[in-house]
C-alpha cells in the first residue's frame, strides 16, 4: 500500500499539473459517472494529502481561471494563480491497488477498470483501482481528518496528540504505528525501518515508550518521510551501512529490516525475521531491537 509520501507526492503533481484550470472529467469505466459529472468543468484550486488520503478541491470556473479540453489552451503563467476557496472535494484513497498515472495529449483510449480521468488541454490522469474515490464537502474532509493522526509531512502536526494515545496503550509500539488514527501515514517499510533504526523491540507495549524516544522517533519519521517525498522512494540506510556508499542507492541497500528476512543484519549480521503483527508482516533484527532488561 502507497504510504505518505507517495500522497504528498500525488498532490504536489496533481497541483502543478491542473492548479487553476478547467478540467473534464469523466469515469470510463462507469463506476464513478455520478460523481465524475460534478467535478467536469470545475477548476482545480487545492491538492492536499493527510497521511494516505488525497482531496482534491474544486470550484465552478470563474474569470481568470485557465482554459478546459477543447477551447484555446491557456498562456503559460507568468503569476501564481488566484486562490479560490473549494465548494466540492475529491477524496481519494489508494488502498493496495490504486494508482495514479499522468501524460501528455492526446489520452490513450481507455481501457480496463479506468476509475475517472482528469483532463486538461495540456495534460491527463488517470485513477485505476482506488479503495476510495467520491465526491465531498468541506466539512466531511474536516471529519475524515479529524479522523486521523499527526501526519509527519505537516508542518502544524503534534506529535503530542499521537504520544498521549501511545502512552496510554498496551499495544505493541509496531502495532500502533500502523495505526493511522495514531500517526497518519506510516505503513510497513516505514514502520519497520524508523523502529530498527531507534533499535526498538517492535513488541515493547507503547506505554514503555518513554517520552524522549518518542521525540526522537517522530522527528526520525518527519525526516525520513520528506527524504521519501525527494527521491519518490523508501531509502532508511545511512551511507556507512551500504557496501556502495556514493551514487544512486540500490534496492537492495535501500533498508535495514524490510523484507530481508533470513538475511543477515546489518549492523550485527544476526539474522532477520519476519513475524505477523496485527494482520501485517514485521520485520526486525532479533539481536538489535531485543528489550532491555528492567
Amino acid at each position: 500500500m502507497p504510504e505518505g509520501h507517495t500522497l504528498h507526492r500525488l498532490a504536489r503533481r496533481h497541483q502543478q499539473t491542473f492548479a487553476g484550470r478547467t478540467v473534464h472529467a469523466s469515469s470510463p469505466q462507469g463506476r464513478f459517472t455520478a460523481g465524475a459529472a460534478r467535478l467536469d468543468g470545475t477548476v482545480l484550486r487545492l491538492a492536499r494529502a493527510h497521511g494516505k488520503h488525497l482531496f482534491l478541491g474544486f470550484s465552478p470556473p470563474r474569470p481568470g481561471d485557465a482554459d478546459g479540453p477543447g477551447l484555446v489552451p491557456a498562456e503559460p503563467r507568468r503569476r501564481p494563480v488566484r486562490f479560490r476557496k473549494p465548494d466540492r472535494w475529491l477524496h481519494v484513497h489508494l488502498g493496495l491497488y490504486g494508482t495514479f498515472v499522468f501524460g501528455t495529449p492526446p489520452a490513450p483510449p481507455p481501457e480496463g477498470a479506468l476509475r475517472l480521468r482528469l483532463e486538461t488541454s495540456e495534460a491527463w490522469a488517470d485513477l485505476r483501482g482506488p479503495t476510495a474515490c467520491e465526491v465531498i464537502t468541506g466539512p466531511e474532509v474536516d471529519a475524515i481528518r479529524a479522523r486521523l493522526g499527526a501526519d509527519p509531512l505537516h508542518p502544524d502536526a503534534d506529535p503530542h496528540r499521537a504520544y498521549a494515545r501511545i502512552r496510554r496503550s498496551t499495544v505493541p509500539i509496531g502495532a500502533l504505528l500502523m495505526q493511522q488514527e495514531v500517526v497518519a501515514g506510516i505503513g510497513n517499510v516505514y514502520r519497520a525501518e524508523v523502529l530498527f533504526r531507534h533499535r526498538l523491540d517492535p513488541w515493547m507495549p507503547g506505554r514503555e515508550l518513554a517520552e524522549g524516544e518518542w521525540e526522537a522517533l517522530w522527528g526520525d519519521l518527519v525526516v525520513l518521510l520528506k527524504d521519501g517525498v525527494r527521491r519518490g522512494r523508501i531509502v532508511t540506510t545511512l551511507p556507512q551501512d551500504r557496501a556502495h556508499r556514493s551514487g544512486t542507492v540500490r534496492q537492495e541497500e535501500a533498508h535495514y529490516v524490510y523484507r530481508r528476512s533470513g538475511l543477515p543484519c546489518r549492523i550485527c549480521a544476526t539474522l532477520v525475521v519476519a513475524e505477523p503483527m496485527a494482520g501485517r508482516t514485521l520485520y526486525r533484527c532479533p539481536y538489535c531491537q531485543k528489550s532491555q532488561p528492567e
